[in-house]
């Protein structure tokens, strides 16, 4: 587990202009609207400890679990998430 991620149940790290951030923003986000997970985005630019994700934007963490990176699968975060 990563020590600066947040506790929500699904974190992503991105950054600033990247359009795989958008997108899987935009995914989480609607799988996290239909089963009541919490969610956050840390901007991987703000921290260095995150430096090592830098090739792998955006990075999604499940229960502070590297889950994905660069694409994120809304069947396979649902299922993660048991729904």
């Amino acid at each position: 587990m990563v020590s600066p991620l947040p506790s929500a149940r699904v974190v992503m790290v991105g950054r600033q202009g990247c359009h795989l951030c958008d997108v899987a923003q935009e995914v989480i986000e609607g799988v996290v609207a239909r089963t009541g997970d919490s969610f956050a985005v840390v901007d991987i630019d703000a921290d260095p400890e995150l430096a090592r994700y830098t090739d792998e934007v955006p990075v999604t963490f499940v229960d502070g679990r590297q889950h994905d990176y660069w694409r994120v699968d809304e069947a396979r975060l649902r299922a993660a998430l048991g729904g």
